[in-house]
């Protein structure tokens, strides 16, 4: 199984579920459908590779459990995802369609078996225990009103670091996703660049954990920096934050940072320095 084949749907995205309200649709039954995007982002967690495979997606405009049905055929599933590249804005489109407008109460992801871990030292692909309940799928309730003729965009969140538990010191580890919800309509984004300059030669740096903490010093999420030490946080509400970077041999970071409604906010380039001997 090869969970790299996706990364040509991988793009970069302003962007745990989020929902924006983005534009008109043009099809000619435009005031009875709205067009749904499902988008993927991650919340890492210190793994080499997080690869699930998502056997269905599907979406309830009830109460009932026999009102689920399923936003694509069968033949678009399954989509086989490494999430630990979900990160600095990258985000995987899970499904975009047409559906009838109206309530959509909630949505859910089946996940099927081949849920693999990779920890890092260990070449070996660990095997992902995925509880039958989820298998079944995994609900997110949204409750939200879609008007026709329009796109809402829904940004999933998955928090890597809180969806992988080990069982005990058996050396196994069970899959429980944690996904957040937030509504980017009433939200803005924060994006930078970490590097480091040791003797007037800048570098950007890989895989630092960047978090973000409310106004209350409570921890909103987190994320890492790419390749060229680019990050993003998405789907966060009007207000202060404080953007925080501990990285071992390097003094900590920290700075406000005020987000706005449907703006990205730039905190710039980050400059973290070494630790004085």
């Amino acid at each position: 199984m090869n969970f790299k084949n996706l990364k040509t749907y991988l793009f970069i995205g302003i962007s745990i579920i989020s929902l924006t309200f983005l534009q008109s649709c043009s099809d000619n039954d435009g005031e009875n459908t709205s067009r749904v995007q499902l988008k993927l982002v991650d919340a890492p967690g210190d793994y080499e590779e997080v690869n699930v495979v998502i056997t269905d997606i599907q979406y309830n405009t009830t109460s009932n459990e026999n009102g689920w049905q399923s936003f694509a055929a069968a033949e678009a599933y399954p989509i086989e995802v490494d999430l630990t590249e979900l990160i600095a804005g990258n985000s995987l489109l899970l499904t975009d369609q047409l559906i009838p407008s109206g309530m959509m109460k909630q949505i859910r992801l089946v996940l099927g078996d081949g849920n693999t871990l990779k920890i890092e030292g260990n070449e070996t692909m660990i095997p992902l225990n995925t509880p039958s309940a989820l298998q079944s799928g995994l609900k997110l309730n949204l409750n939200t009103e879609l008007e026709g003729g329009f796109t809402y965009t829904f940004i999933l969140d998955w928090i890597v670091s809180e969806s992988i538990v080990e069982s005990g010191s058996t050396g196994s580890y069970n899959l429980k996703p944690v996904i957040k919800v937030n509504a980017e309509v009433n939200s803005g984004s924060v994006s930078g660049i970490v590097v480091e300059n040791i003797e007037e030669v800048v570098t950007a740096l890989e895989n630092v954990i960047v978090e973000i903490y409310n106004s209350e010093e409570v921890k909103v999420t987190d994320t890492l920096t790419d390749v060229n030490g680019n990050f993003l946080f998405q789907g966060l509400a009007a207000g202060t934050y404080k953007i925080k970077i501990t990285r071992e041999g390097y003094n900590e970071y920290s700075a406000e940072t005020n987000i706005t409604v449907g703006e990205v906010t730039e905190a710039g380039t980050i400059v973290l320095t070494k630790v004085t001997p």
